[in-house]
């Protein structure tokens, strides 16, 4: 029957076929025609995924809201014909831009630290030091050669030798900001000039707390939907 039909829909299309021998040829391609998937649309936050599922606008329940990683979320559909999903929606996070391991010279590593940190005792703590540095020159010492020191202000008229905190907890902002900001830890560095770096020092396991903070958040607000089984979260 299979057969037939498709015999019936070549002689429509005036397409001829021949055998030859074992051979079957035909006087044209037969090409699958792929079904059409939508635009994306793209939002900054977290929020903006929770409207457009709870306003279920596009009628495409069920979907799938896939954590990608701690600053880019997705929503897609189950497959079509063509086992192919279509991404309804996809939010990216808008966040500053921290570059870790780079040297920056005083004053831009305080700004740095009071733009893109969420205020702690640590970052406060780091200010500090910072913030007074008098001499250009930095101070290594230790056995292990990471422990440093610098000469910093600590009274109204009184310089001394402060040790730098090592390592140092801290919260940059990197993920969407409706969830925490995870802490992790950094090697705090500076060196002559002077300047101050940060280096990542958790081997990144911040990205799978964020992933679950997000996971949370977006549980709580769609529990409706996910017990009626229209939405389902993976990360």
């Amino acid at each position: 029957m299979i057969r037939e039909a498709i015999d019936k829909i070549l002689s429509l299309a005036g397409v001829q076929t021949e055998k030859i021998g074992d051979q079957v040829f035909t006087s044209s391609d037969l090409r699958r025609v792929s079904e059409a998937t939508t635009e994306t649309m793209k939002v900054r936050n977290l929020q903006g995924i929770v409207d457009y599922i709870d306003s279920n606008f596009d009628d495409k329940f069920p979907v799938i809201v896939h954590i990608q990683s701690p600053t880019q979320v997705s929503v897609v559909t189950g497959y079509n014909r063509d086992l192919q999903r279509n991404l309804l929606l996809e939010a990216n996070a808008l966040l500053p831009d921290i570059s870790y391991g780079r040297y920056y010279d005083v004053e831009s590593f305080n700004i740095l630290l009071q733009s893109c940190f969420v205020p702690t005792t640590a970052r406060d703590a780091m200010l500090a030091i910072v913030g007074n540095v008098k001499d250009e020159q930095v101070t290594s010492y230790g056995d292990n050669g990471t422990s440093q020191q610098v000469t910093a202000k600590t009274g109204v008229a009184t310089f001394e030798n402060v040790q730098l905190p090592n390592p140092v907890h801290l919260k940059p902002f990197r993920t969407f900001v409706e969830v925490p900001q995870p802490e992790s830890a950094f090697v705090f560095r500076m060196k002559d000039g002077p300047s101050a770096a940060l280096f990542e020092a958790d081997g990144g396991e911040w990205k799978l707390r964020a992933i679950a903070d997000i996971k949370l958040y977006l549980d709580e607000r769609l529990e409706d939907l996910i017990k009626e089984g229209k939405v389902v979260i993976i990360g």
